[in-house]
């Protein structure tokens, strides 16, 4: 048993990883209270894979049943060329069934978070609570909102995206302490930008190989295009697809063009141009872009702008930040480990508290930085760019001029990167099975939570 009540914990915002961390707590006994700054809940996105990493997760908390109901197994991507729609090769993850036990699965992001925030009571999320500011000593943590609402914490959870506000206010601080990195001061890296959305349920009919070969499984596919261009999709549940189109910031113009719009918000805002460029290219199921955009809901189409950078600075004092890997899923295995390491504080006091956020930041980082450059190298694969990086010293008609070819990779280019890929996932895969037999310990985590009262409690105002 615990010799202390355990830690007091205020979560600042309710993505995939802030709201798995306020499951984790619940089932724990742990006293929380989620703070998102929007208004009401707002799931953008378009499709999310889950693999053997997190779906154990689901597993220990009784839920993978509930989201095989909506989710479609996968087991490869195809990669076309837009040109023709050529079949250039695919990415096979079957592999994880024989490594795992568990399947890969696709299903829609707004689906999957409704799962998730279904699992906590009401009572435990603040809505409209934009952070301005944090204290912390000896004693906990406190935050003041923009409504002007101050509350107080033991410990407080950055869980709030790559522009999060409690990080912004922590750096602050240790900046003027001299506590802090320079190169976490500096701007993050933009790479990408993407538009994605979910259909309505579509008219098979219209889009017969949905019918005909992927009723059970997910048809995904990916399309190398024009420039730097590339478009994909996922069929999900209920005959409907989950698609997104990408651009890779090759130039120092599409780094300008984009930097001023800078954002990590989703939203459907400023997509209206962009979907009039792209309404016309193909798809491999049929159709175009622009047909999909068409059965898409507008307020549910979202663009974003996706930086790269990987933070030293995790925590300090009484605040701990999660989701600096790649991706939601990714902050969702911040949330395991951390909630593991919360879990073990027997006594609330800053040494012990330290000890902990020590322990998560030496098991994830390392994971984040491989994670990292398996990411930049699946990305700029499927882009058809194995040296984007480079491109951004010179247009990309200078320097198909100066090759002689298009942007885009030749088969063997495509076939050379994809033994690069290969030996990049090996690695990540053997990091992934020594990652697999830590984060079980959430299992008896899991079993040792007393029961909890379905209404629970938010963190008390200061």
């Amino acid at each position: 048993m615990k010799d202390e009540p355990p830690p007091t914990v205020m979560i600042v915002g309710a993505g995939l990883g802030g709201l798995t961390l306020a499951i984790l707590l619940q089932r724990a006994g742990i006293e929380y209270q989620v703070f998102e700054k929007t208004p009401e809940i707002r799931p953008f996105g378009s499709a999310i894979a889950l693999g053997p990493n997190i779906l154990p997760l689901l597993t220990q908390l009784g839920l993978y049943e509930q989201f095989l109901a909506i989710a479609k197994p996968v087991n490869h991507i195809t990669i076309h060329k837009a040109q023709g729609m050529r079949r250039m090769g695919a990415v096979d993850i079957e592999e994880h069934i024989e490594r795992s036990g568990y399947s890969s699965y696709v299903c829609s992001r707004p689906d999957l978070y409704d799962l998730l925030v279904s699992q906590i009571p009401k009572s435990r999320i603040s809505f409209g609570k934009r952070v301005l500011s944090l204290v912390q000593g000896d004693n906990g943590a406190q935050i003041q909102t923009a409504d002007g609402g101050v509350y107080e914490a033991d410990i407080l959870v950055g869980a709030d995206g790559g522009y999060s506000a409690v990080r912004q206010a922590l750096y602050e601080n240790l900046k003027k302490k001299g506590l802090i990195p320079p190169t976490d001061l500096e701007k993050m890296e933009l790479n990408h930008t993407t538009m994605v959305g979910v259909t309505r349920p579509l008219d098979l009919d219209k889009y017969p190989l949905l019918r005909q070969q992927h009723k059970s499984f997910s048809r995904a596919d990916w399309v190398i295009g024009h420039g730097p261009f590339t478009w994909s999709y996922f069929s999900l549940t209920n005959n409907r697809i989950g698609w997104g189109f990408g651009t890779q910031i090759l130039t120092e113009e599409l780094q300008r063009e984009n930097d001023t719009s800078r954002s990590s918000d989703w939203g459907p805002e400023s997509t209206q141009a962009l979907c009039g460029q792209i309404q016309d290219y193909e798809v491999p199921i049929g159709g175009t872009m622009g047909d999909l955009i068409h059965e898409t809901p507008r307020d549910s189409i979202s663009r974003m702008l996706l930086e790269e950078k990987l933070f030293e600075t995790w925590y300090h004092q009484r605040t701990v930040l999660i989701g600096d890997g790649q991706g939601p899923v990714n902050a969702m295995e911040d949330a395991v480990i951390l909630a593991n390491a919360i879990y073990e504080i027997r006594a609330v006091n800053s040494e012990n508290i330290t000890t902990a956020f020590q322990d998560y930041y030496a098991e994830r980082y390392p994971h984040a930085v491989e994670q990292l450059k398996f990411s930049k190298l699946f990305t700029m694969l499927m882009a058809g760019q194995p040296d984007a990086r480079k491109n951004r010293a010179e247009s990309a008609e200078a320097e198909a001029m100066k090759k002689n070819q298009t942007n885009t990779m030749s088969v063997q280019e495509v076939e050379k990167s994809q033994l690069d890929l290969d030996k990049e996932h090996d690695n990540y895969n053997r990091t992934m099975e020594d990652l697999t037999e830590k984060r079980n310990t959430v299992k008896t985590l899991l079993e040792r939570s007393p029961p909890q009262d379905s209404q629970g409690h938010g963190c008390l105002n200061a």
